[in-house]
């Protein structure tokens, strides 16, 4: 009885359902992508509080969740430029990435 009733209560995802969904993804995807570049700014503008920095943060995460296109080019930065993914928290390469922060050498390589 139980196999029969989860059987009719999973309704399979229609083309339409899936076409929002991905837009919505590539929404939240640029939204993070404007709250980096918006972040650069604002972190100038108030030295004293680190108000950037959460946005930043939050843009990474919205961007690295929602889009393989920023997760491919935030690993390519980190690539790029080895020393950034020093700053950056275990947890936050968890969550975007998935993966645990890389040793960097002291020299950068």
């Amino acid at each position: 009885m139980d196999n029969q009733q989860s059987t009719i209560t999973a309704k399979p995802i229609s083309p339409l359902r899936n076409g929002v969904y991905v837009a919505f993804r590539q929404v939240l995807a640029l939204l993070g992508l404007i709250m980096i570049a918006v972040a650069i700014p604002i972190a100038f503008l108030t030295p004293v509080i680190p108000v950037g920095l959460p946005i930043a943060i939050l843009g990474v995460v919205l961007l690295g969740r929602n889009a393989m296109w920023g997760r491919r080019w935030m690993e390519s930065v980190l690539a790029r430029h080895p020393r950034v993914e020093r700053f950056a928290p275990n947890w936050l390469m968890r969550l975007v990435f998935g993966r645990e922060k890389r040793d960097v050498h002291p020299d950068g390589r």
